[in-house]
């Protein structure tokens, strides 16, 4: 038999994937404050779009760091990219690329790509073709 905590994550996660995300963030929420990694994703990507309630670019990057330290890979190339857009945060390859790698070394096939293409195309650092090369590889291309 679950338990309330598991139905409710469990509500929530239902939620999120039905695209109803007033329930969502109402069940997950609590669990993104209790430190669940997961929650704490889904949570910022509906503060980053305003999905269910206003945007709030604040909190969303705060959700999503949170998780990536935790080593949410999804979070981690998830703040990737709001650094390397300048989405939620400053523009900052170095931080983007940072957190690329280390959800492209949890084996995340999309940092993998990302980085591959940042080498590929010089972009905030040097072209590095032969680095490109062994990351499309890990990627799967």
């Amino acid at each position: 038999m679950a338990t309330e905590a598991e139905v409710n994550y469990n509500s929530g996660m239902i939620a999120f994937e039905s695209k109803e995300f007033n329930r969502a963030m109402h069940f997950l929420l609590p669990f993104a404050e209790q430190g669940n990694a997961d929650a704490q994703h889904r949570v910022s990507i509906m503060l980053q779009n305003g999905l269910g309630l206003v945007k709030n670019e604040f909190h969303a990057y705060k959700w999503m760091k949170t998780a990536a330290e935790q080593g949410h890979a999804v979070a981690q190339h998830g703040l990737g990219f709001m650094y390397m857009e300048g989405d939620c945060v400053g523009k900052n390859m170095e931080r983007a690329i940072h957190w690329f790698t280390l959800a492209a070394e949890q084996g995340l096939a999309g940092s993998q790509t990302t980085l591959a293409m940042i080498y590929d195309q010089g972009n905030g650092v040097e072209i590095d073709q032969e680095k490109a090369r062994i990351l499309y590889q890990r990627a799967g291309f």
